[in-house]
């Protein structure tokens, strides 16, 4: 399992956290388990609940359990009864001196990290703020803000906590107004940067609630009610709340509150002179409080491998200590005692058989190298670094840099299977421009020109076309968008939708102007005439609506309409009876083949009497607090009916420069691309081809699956599971289509063989997806144990973000929220490909290097151990000294592994040229069992020789034993230089120092060692040095050891070399690689039998096609080619082989 330390590491931290930081929930108190009150401005009230205050603090005290085989092994050595193998063991308390250097490296940097935290929170809380206490504004200290308090802000001041905004003065010349959405008169507001929260920059319009509009600045402390609000919680889009002011104030009347009302923590106020509210979460509870949680820990397949690899080498540990632990037994009893100069007692201590296995323990114990979490900590981190720092990967529109928020999954870049992305604003540029559009049947724009030139569509304007004014007239109005008036005179648009920003700039130069909003009042200038609109209500877009409306009346002659727009299944089946809309059926379709996003436009007037009496229900739904979203939108349903639809809004978003060729280049590396859009399903599948997802006709295949209801969608299952059955033998480009509807039904009904779909093909393409949705598909693939990364750029791609092995945000003009939760943010998706094809391999390859040479360096050591037990007794007595063990890992070894860090096999051009390498890395061809073997033999191999050698040329010469061990010690320096350096692709200055300077300090230290006369190795490596023996000794230990390693390296370049050998020495000789043909070797542990194909059915529900997908065993086979037996797939692709992977069904 190895994702259970993952799991225990996260869990042990939250216990650590809780006792650390114990706080009350207002809610425990209040005994409600959905919201809780909270009086304003009467504290002692509110101490009684017991509210948190607002100190703040971030306790991030850790318990490391990564690598956590290696910590297992180190406790259990580290707490072996020393005292009692000491009588036996020369200084054995040297094998627990690394482990604690270790544990040291990690404590200080934990606490350098929490004193800087210390500092961050001290600085916070000691912020002066002004509040209102007892009548009385007062300066206090953020700290000492309690619930119900009235803050006041100036422009430019940091929020401290939570607050329902109260009052506010914006300052002259910049006023932002925003409507509330459940329809009173206009009202004060103030403005905000919300980027700490959600990473947008724009600024966010937040308003005074109606019941606070008219009070007078002076009264305004003197303010008290009531709030009845949600529990604390990290949603910074939901505050589904009421408000109950007290008499003079309000009599009574609840006053609905939405986030709209709310300034957050960590916001700035700006554009307003001053602003006050009552604060309602403090401390660790606001919204932000609640966001700092700790996030899942993702393990990557490296990580995985090395767990498992210990694991094992730590089962081998315990097998050889039991073996010779007996073995020294019996050769204490049955021959030691025998020996006068051994001087065995002849009764021991009860505990007298587990000396000789507890010595083993203790010099076996350095099998598994301890050192190895620093050093993958550390070159991670340097991984990161060359991320930040890479020029190529620098947006030069927008100066944005790439950025490594994790440190830690690098090598997974270089594994990636499976790249699911958004569309807009992910591989397109988010700048909407308006194309085309259909009005009452009349197309306009073509591909000579724009709408906004087309002759027809002007002389329609100037002639006063009424359709077309009503057309133009929804474009200006039915939006939230802000007029922002300059000093010069012009008018720009500040719009948090990039669509509504593109209709409402189009309208205008149809002379159709949104020239100024006051209040709940919109001017719109048409013809040099100004026209003015009450907006009464604002019904939003939601995600499960896919419309928005706004209720407007006409201040000239008093009537009311409902101006909506949205996607065209959410507009026109909902025309009035007797409305033909074929022509605009064929609009969206004829736009979405062009890659148009589409929007419908519709109208109604409504009646008086009909609106006040749902007016006054919007009201009601917007003051619950239990699933108030959901009521509301059942209350806009009751209005948005009987449209009158009047056209079609076609509107373009061009591809990122670059989004062709980097798609290409990853599927040649053997990527899977799957995109997911809330997009209709033409206008995904054109910008799917224009994207080079799938390849076109002939060699290009995209199946359709579709349906509203659970048979339909069954049906499309089948159909398309046996078309990819019978195509899968074909060298085709298969792709499937699918969209939200039909893909809620499979997910539900049909998970398993969805998933058998999903497998079966390289690509997908999903169309009206929601966000939980497209973190369902994560999920989905990762079940199958695929290395999954996901890239977006908007606040909705988040979850899927999270969710992936590998997030990727990029900075875009929706915000920097999806790169903030992102492992690795970019500026354009391009980089995405030097991301993953360079640093990705780059970390795998040097990473898996890095960590087999750790366990190679150890178990060098440790075998040698082993052998000279053979020859003194099996006694566990050791042949290195203290000091010598220690440094081996500590200093002497590990310079050269992390200088690897700089390591190519291939230059960057190479790698870029040819990514069909990246399968090396993605199969795991560098770090498995099989290379794991080969790096245990080299060092048994090595062990031998070493061994053997420094015994027979300086044991039977009257040596001292530390000559001897010296001897040793200097042999595996030397081999492991020369490892080190025949592993090494490419040479740098530093590289040279690493490797060879580190064969002269090992000198060097220990001449210093030696001139000492305390330190037990007193004048012997002077004396080695001496010798010419010495020296011969050294080239022997290398020519034989290196040798045979030499010669199977020569042997495996010349008669099996891999591709990326042949790209190795074309580089060496200058020559082009024209072709490397199929580099894609057969999928790795597929199987011949995989499950039979069927699709689950619900009780009582038939399917045409039960015979064939049954899973009973007298179901009717067919065969679809000669040999083709329909319950095993047979597939050439590398895709289908994860399906062997024990894909999870709910």
């Amino acid at each position: 399992m190895p994702g259970f330390y993952a799991k225990l590491r996260l869990s042990l931290r939250k216990e650590v956290l809780g006792l650390l930081c114990v706080k009350h929930s207002p809610a425990s108190v209040s005994g409600c388990s959905y919201h809780h009150k909270l009086l304003v401005n009467i504290l002692q009230a509110n101490n009684f609940v017991n509210f948190l205050g607002n100190g703040y603090t971030l306790n991030a005290t850790e318990i490391h359990v990564g690598c956590a085989p290696i910590h297992e092994s180190v406790l259990f050595v580290d707490c072996l009864p020393t005292t009692v193998v000491s009588d036996y063991s020369r200084e054995s308390c040297k094998y627990m001196g690394p482990s604690y250097i270790h544990l040291c490296c990690l404590c200080y940097k934990e606490a350098w990290d929490d004193y800087n935290r210390y500092l961050s929170d001290k600085k916070a809380n000691e912020k002066e703020v002004w509040i209102v206490r007892q009548g009385i504004r007062k300066l206090i200290q953020a700290q000492d803000i309690h619930v119900g308090n009235i803050v006041w802000l100036r422009e430019n001041d940091e929020v401290p906590c939570d607050l329902v905004l109260l009052g506010t003065q914006i300052l002259r010349g910049f006023v932002m107004w925003r409507l509330m959405s459940y329809g009173l008169t206009g009202y004060e507001s103030s403005n905000i940067p919300t980027a700490a929260l959600d990473g947008e920059t724009d600024l966010k319009t937040r308003l005074i609630p109606s019941a606070c509009m008219g009070i007078d600045v002076e009264l305004l402390h003197k303010i008290k009610g009531v709030i009845e609000c949600p529990t604390p919680d990290k949603d910074i889009r939901r505050f589904d709340s009421n408000m109950r002011l007290f008499p003079p104030f309000l009599d009574n009347d609840v006053c609905p509150l939405t986030i709209k009302n709310t300034l957050l923590q960590s916001c700035y106020l700006r554009n307003t002179e001053w602003a006050c509210g009552v604060a309602v979460y403090t401390g660790n509870e606001t919204k932000l409080g609640m966001s700092r949680g700790v996030p899942e820990p993702k393990l990557t397949a490296v990580d995985a491998m090395i767990d498992k690899l210990t694991g094992a080498i730590f089962v081998f540990q315990i097998v050889v200590v039991i073996v010779l632990g007996i073995a020294g037994n019996v050769w204490k009893d049955t021959e030691a005692r025998k020996l006068w100069y051994v001087r065995y007692p002849t009764e021991g201590p009860w505990y007298e058989l587990l000396i000789i296995p507890l010595r083993f323990e203790l010099l076996c114990s350095i099998m598994i190298p301890i050192s190895i979490k620093v050093s993958l900590d550390l070159v991670k981190g340097l991984y990161a670094k060359f991320i930040d720092w890479d020029d190529q990967m620098v947006d030069v529109e927008t100066e944005t840099r790439s950025h490594a928020a994790n440190t830690a999954i690098s090598e997974d870049l270089g594994q990636v299977e499976y790249i699911l992305t958004d569309k807009t604003g992910t591989l397109t540029e988010n700048k909407m421009i308006f194309k085309r559009c259909c009005i009452s049947g009349r197309f306009y724009g073509n591909e000579n020109g724009d709408a906004l030139t087309d002759v027809q569509l002007l002389n329609a304007v100037s002639s006063g076309s009424t359709d077309v004014i009503q057309f133009l007239k929804i474009m200006a109005i039915c939006n939230t968008v802000i007029p922002v008036r300059s000093k010069s005179g012009d008018i720009s648009y500040k719009a948090q939708s990039q669509d509504e920003e593109a209709l409402v700039r189009a309208a205008a130069r149809l002379h159709m102007a949104f020239v100024n909003k006051n209040g709940n009042i919109l001017d719109i200038s048409f013809n040099a005439s100004l026209v003015r609109y009450e907006v009464l209500d604002i019904l939003e877009f939601t995600s499960d609506r896919k419309r928005m409306s706004v209720v407007v009346k006409d201040c000239q002659s008093g009537k009311i309409f409902l101006l909506s727009k949205g996607a065209d299944e959410a507009i026109l089946p909902h025309a009035y009876a007797g409305q033909q809309i074929r022509t605009f059926a064929e609009a969206v379709e004829q736009y979405a083949q062009l890659g148009l996003r589409t929007l419908c436009l519709a109208w109604r007037e409504l009646d008086h009497d009909e609106y006040q009496e749902w007016a006054s229900m919007f009201k009601e739904a917007n003051s619950t607090l239990v699933d108030r979203e959901w009521r509301v939108a059942e209350v806009c349903q009751r209005l948005e009916h009987d449209f009158e639809i009047l056209g079609v809004a076609a509107i373009e978003d061009r591809l990122q420069d670059g989004v062709p060729e980097t798609i290409e280049t990853l599927r040649k590396a053997g990527i899977n691309f799957w995109m997911l859009t809330g997009d209709k399903q033409n206008t995904a599948i054109q910008i799917a081809l224009s994207c080079n997802f799938v390849s076109p006709e002939p060699k290009g295949q995209l199946l359709m699956i579709n349906g509203k209801t659970e048979d339909e969608v069954c049906r499309s299952l089948e159909r398309v599971l046996l078309t990819m059955r019978i195509t899968n033998s074909e060298p085709k480009d298969v792709a499937f289509v699918v969209d939200g509807w039909a893909l809620e039904i499979a997910l539900k009904h049909y998970r398993k063989a969805f998933t058998e779909l999903a497998v079966l093909s390289r690509t997908a393409i999903c169309c009206r997806v929601t966000p939980s949705q497209k973190a369902q598909l994560v999920e989905l693939l990762k079940s199958c144990e695929y290395r999954t990364l996901a890239i977006g750029d908007g606040g909705n791609d988040v979850r899927m973000i999270q969710q992936a092995d590998i997030g990727v945000g990029i900075s875009g003009r929706e915000g920097l929220q999806a790169a903030r939760a992102a492992d690795y943010s970019i500026g354009k998706f391009r980089f995405l490909r030097r991301l993953i094809l360079v640093h990705g391999r780059y970390s795998y390859n040097r990473t898996a290097f890095l960590s087999q040479y750790s366990f190679y360096k150890s178990l060098l050591i440790c075998f040698i151990q082993i052998f000279f037990s053979f020859i003194s007794g099996v006694s566990g007595t050791s042949l290195f000294n203290s000091v010598s063990l220690m440094a081996y890992n500590v200093f002497y070894t590990s310079v050269p592994v992390l200088i690897s860090v700089l390591d190519k096999d291939l230059s960057e051009r190479t790698v870029m040229q040819h990514p069909q390498i990246l399968f090396y890395c993605q199969a795991g061809r560098l770090l498995n069992p099989s290379t794991f073997a080969g790096w245990f033999g080299r060092s048994l191999f090595h062990a031998i020789v070493v061994f053997v050698i420094s015994i027979h040329s300086y044991a039977f010469e009257k040596s001292e034993m530390e000559e001897v061990s010296m001897v040793a010690l200097s042999g595996c320096i030397w081999l492991q230089a020369f490892v080190v350096a025949l592993e090494t692709n490419s040479f740098t200055i530093l590289q040279h120092i690493a490797i060879w300077g580190n064969l002269v300090a090992f000198y060097v230290i220990n001449w210093i060692v030696s001139a000492l006369p305390s330190s037990g190795m007193y004048t012997i490596m002077f004396r080695l040095c001496k010798q010419p023996s010495y020296w011969i000794t050294m080239i022997l230990i290398v020519a034989a050891g290196m040798g045979p390693v030499l010669a199977l390296k020569y042997f495996r370049y010349t008669y099996r070399s891999s591709k990326i050998n042949i790209l190795q020495q074309a580089e060496r000789l200058g020559g082009p690689i024209l072709s490397l043909g199929n580099i894609e070797p057969q999928p790795r542990s597929l199987e011949k039998d995989l499950s039979p194909l069927s699709i689950s059915q619900p009780k009582g529900r038939n399917s045409v096609y039960e015979p064939l997908l049954s899973d009973s065993p007298n179901a009717t086979r067919r065969s679809f080619g000669p040999g083709a037996p329909f319950d095993f797939f047979q597939p050439q692709s590398r895709l289908a082989s994860s399906y062997t992977r024990n894909c999870k069904d709910n």
